[in-house]
């Protein structure tokens, strides 16, 4: 069944689907890369959202922790006073991309054959920029939400939030007065399994842990034995941390999703609590939609870089490795004993960044909100929870005792992977895609 393109409400026009694709196209020709620990600049980007907030209206507030990390915080007033507010955020800051690994340059923006392409064409200048044209349309055409709505454009979600998300909840909650929910990226996108439209909501996040690790031994000379090299120890060490299995452990949302794609590939409800019952099992028999949950259904430590020596015929006293970890609700202290095991005697560890997992109620009337306006857009959708494997701005504003969602609609055509453009090589998104997730978006806000 085709794509309904009308929304009797009118608050989407033309105008609005077109800005969608010409504001994702100019924010992705904006400089906002971030290199990580303190570089990196927003503040080019986050004046231009501000630009298009003032111009309808809307009163926006910059903010920076420091010069240049830049964040756009503005609230939509709603017409029910009583209500509680709603968060809509999106980050501003990009990954770094590499030009000559690419088809088209990964700042251009260019616009080619219906596809809009760029770093930040999916993570996720594409969403702030329908959030931005939806918001815009609202105000020509005198509509408001029934609840306010606070906007904010974040600086550094690609690091650690120190200098975004985190600086905002700590020194300015004041800005999320009445806030109880918020949406964000990642979720509410098509993913084709099997001739079925699925589009998983993110209703939760395994929660972040970052580990540096530290293995102290005997310096000396390359050509002498030493059984105390830093080296080997933490190979060694990495070695177990990279190959260990972690046990299962499921999360209400993973359950949710698992219960829901059982479903609907006709293999009746799990009974997660049954003896024999293997996740590893049932995975298979998902077919495609198995990897929407398979890596959501552990925790995980993956070594990601090493630093170690400075010439070759000297064996160094320390050696450093970094892990990212990812955590399941309720699991932070089994993580930290497996890491001590998995490290052993002569390995230290520590979390330098760590950010909780969440849950947000999949039966709750807002999640019932997002499926049904997927669904009037997308008939033949079929909405259903996931646990993101990693994380967002959402583990910040949770501090403030708002539960996050992942939801930035996108209807996106077979063979477009759009997991692996998250960071990836010739980041895309089609200009249809845009349009339809901003009448989806529209509807969503509108009613909630």
């Amino acid at each position: 069944m085709a794509e309904r393109h009308t929304d009797a409400t009118g608050r989407v026009d033309r105008q609005a689907l077109d800005e969608a694709v010409a504001f994702t196209s100019e924010l992705i020709h904006i400089d906002s890369v971030n290199l990580g620990n303190g570089d990196g600049t927003e503040r080019k980007a986050a004046e231009y959202v501000a630009e298009k907030l003032a111009d309808v209206g809307v009163e926006p507030v910059l903010l920076e922790k420091v010069a240049g990390r830049t964040n756009v915080v503005a609230r939509v007033e709603g017409t029910d006073p009583d209500a509680d507010a709603l968060l809509v955020h999106g980050h501003l800051d990009v990954v770094p991309a590499e030009p000559s690994e690419w088809t088209v340059h990964p700042f251009s923006g260019e616009v080619r054959d219906g596809v809009v392409w760029g770093r930040g064409a999916v993570d996720m200048k594409n969403a702030d920029a329908m959030v931005l044209s939806v918001v815009r349309a609202w105000q020509r055409a005198g509509a408001r939400p029934r609840r306010d709505i606070v906007l904010a454009f974040t600086a550094d979600e690609e690091d650690t939030g120190q200098y975004g998300a985190d600086f905002l909840a700590r020194e300015h909650p004041e800005l999320f007065e009445g806030c109880t929910e918020g949406l964000s990226e990642s979720g509410a996108y098509t993913f084709h399994a099997d001739g079925l439209r699925l589009y998983p909501v993110a209703a939760g996040e395994r929660g972040t842990a970052w580990m540096e690790l530290t293995a102290t031994g005997r310096a000396g000379h390359g050509s002498k034995v030493n059984r105390a090299n830093a080296v080997s120890r933490l190979a060694a060490a990495v070695h177990r941390v990279g190959e260990h299995t972690w046990p299962v452990r499921l999360s209400e949302t993973v359950r949710a999703a698992l219960t829901e794609l059982s479903r609907l590939n006709g293999l009746g409800e799990p009974d997660f609590d049954a003896p024999d019952f293997d996740v590893d099992a049932l995975l298979p028999k998902l077919g495609p939609a198995a990897k929407l949950v398979e890596a959501t259904v552990r925790n995980s430590s993956a070594p990601t870089g090493l630093k170690a020596g400075y010439k070759i015929n000297v064996i160094p006293g320390t050696a450093t490795a970094y892990v990212d970890g990812r955590m399941l609700p309720g699991t932070q202290e089994e993580f930290a004993a497996t890491m001590d095991e998995l490290t052993g005697p002569d390995v230290d560890w520590e979390f330098y960044h760590l950010g909780q997992p969440l849950q947000a109620p999949v039966d709750s009337r807002t999640f019932a909100v997002l499926r049904e306006s997927l669904e009037h857009f997308d008939p033949d959708a079929h909405v259903v929870p996931f646990c993101m494997t990693g994380g967002t701005d959402a583990k910040q504003f949770a501090s403030l005792g708002i539960t996050g969602y992942g939801f930035t609609p996108l209807r996106l055509p077979e063979g477009l992977d759009y997991q692996a453009m998250f960071h990836g090589v010739d980041e895309r998104v089609p200009v249809d895609a845009l349009h339809f997730g901003v009448r989806v978006m529209d509807r969503a806000l509108f009613t909630l």
